[in-house]
């Protein structure tokens, strides 16, 4: 009998074992970063670029929102640890059959959290009007809000839809071709995010459109379009992103980075940061860290609603929502050291595209100055909610990169630091910097 067991179980484990390698060597690809490995990062005062007085305050202002953050993801785990266990009940109120009823638990789960975070939403808004990081009034923000929700409902009728019709076919296998279909889902989302964002318009003409078109060539991704995004009216923090994949990639700018808020030289900087996403395909990649983890998530999921009858029954579809937020928020501090190793790629690209340190230390003293961002967040922040790396740990790599250049270092003519031994801008006044 020992002999039998071993023979059945041998393909089932000789699977694993070439499934785990190829996990692995995906991982590995999707890891590799260009920058240098024996790159060395200063330690560097934050005292030399801020002040006291201006860590405190952004000390002050992002403490609020980190806690509110917290205690909104504490709130959502025990909605779903309700619903999960009553949810089921309300299946009695339906007649729309077995998945359209699974679609409307999944559609109540949504809306019982989006009531349940609500308080959390305004809070967070109220700090950021306080501060004057925010302008929307909270009615508009409400209304947005909920607006917002469409999509997220569509996302997860889709998914429902796949995972119960998947389920009814093939029973408890359904999780195999389910997470195929999930990353297949997930990569029509990236492709067409550009499409998606709402007031933007594309830059064709101008010194940004000319820098962006300069730094694309220098990047190796010639053409990708470069757009801004109106958001001036909703709030005052500067951001970018990279969306989009093959023809639909491009660089996207808030407005609140333009119109002399941020020099000409530090509006680079971001495009070339954006650019250096794009040359690198962390769009694409991100997708294939979510295909790396949609197996063993789906998988998951059919084990722990097995007691419900799977997900061929509505009434599991609480509990898979609730297994889906638990794997979220216990990968969410792992996706954070994922997103912040991408995000230092990118700073790395800009300077080497640049080739102007001096921009990106004042762009990054601009951070803390006009969007209130603390530049050494305690670490427990850090590990839970930072996607990005500190800004002092962005100073650094700009003070490393200058170590490993040391004539771009001289060029900047700036006297350096006495604390740090670097060169580096003078912050600017709370009113922002002038345009060139």
């Amino acid at each position: 009998m020992t002999g039998a067991r071993a023979r059945r179980w041998l393909p089932t484990a000789v699977g694993l074992v070439a499934f785990a390698v190829l996990w692995a060597l995906a991982a590995h690809s999707l890891w590799r970063s260009t920058v240098p490995a024996d790159l060395h990062l200063p330690h560097l005062d934050p005292r030399a670029y801020f002040g006291k007085a201006l860590l405190d305050r952004t000390s002050s202002y992002e403490q609020f929102l980190e806690i509110d953050a917290v205690l909104a993801q504490v709130a959502l785990l025990a909605v779903f640890v309700v619903y999960a266990r009553r949810g089921h009940l309300l299946m009695r109120e339906s007649a729309a059959g077995p998945i359209g009823t699974g679609m409307l638990l999944g559609m109540l789960g949504l809306g019982i959290v989006w009531l349940a975070q609500l308080p959390f939403g305004i809070a967070g808004l109220w700090w950021e009007r306080r501060h004057h990081v925010s302008h929307a009034g909270y009615v508009q923000w409400i209304v947005g809000d909920f607006l917002g929700l469409g999509g997220k409902f569509l996302f997860a009728s889709f998914a429902l839809l796949v995972a119960m019709g998947l389920a009814r076919l093939v029973r408890g296998w359904w999780w195999i071709p389910g997470a195929g279909a999930f990353v297949g889902l997930m990569l029509l989302l990236a492709f067409v995010t550009p499409f998606l964002l709402p007031s933007t318009y594309t830059v064709t003409d101008g010194p940004l459109a000319r820098d962006a078109r300069a730094l694309a060539r220098v990047e190796g991704v010639p053409g990708t379009r470069v757009a801004v995004q109106r958001v001036r009216t909703f709030t005052s923090a500067p951001n970018a992103e990279a969306v989009g994949f093959g023809s639909t990639r491009r660089v996207v700018l808030w407005d609140t980075l333009l119109g002399g808020r941020f020099s000409r030289r530090e509006v680079r900087i971001v495009v070339a940061h954006e650019l250096g996403h794009v040359s690198r395909d962390d769009v694409l990649k991100s997708v294939g860290w979510f295909a790396l983890f949609a197996l063993p998530t789906a998988l998951a999921i059919a084990v722990a609603t097995r007691r419900r009858g799977g997900m061929a029954r509505p009434e599991a579809v609480p509990v898979a929502l609730l297994v889906l937020v638990v794997l979220q928020l216990a990968a969410g501090p792992l996706e954070n050291i994922r997103s912040r190793r991408v995000e230092a790629q990118a700073d790395w690209s800009a300077l080497q595209a640049t080739h102007d340190p001096a921009a990106a230390r004042a762009l990054f003293e601009h951070f803390a100055h006009l969007a209130r961002q603390e530049p050494n967040p305690p670490t427990w922040a850090y590990i839970l909610n930072a996607d990005h790396p500190t800004l002092m740990q962005r100073l650094s790599m700009v003070a490393a990169w200058e170590a490993r250049h040391p004539r771009q270092t001289a060029a900047s003519g700036r006297p350096a630091c006495r604390r740090c031994g670097y060169p580096h801008l003078p912050s600017p006044p709370l009113g922002g910097a002038t345009g060139s």
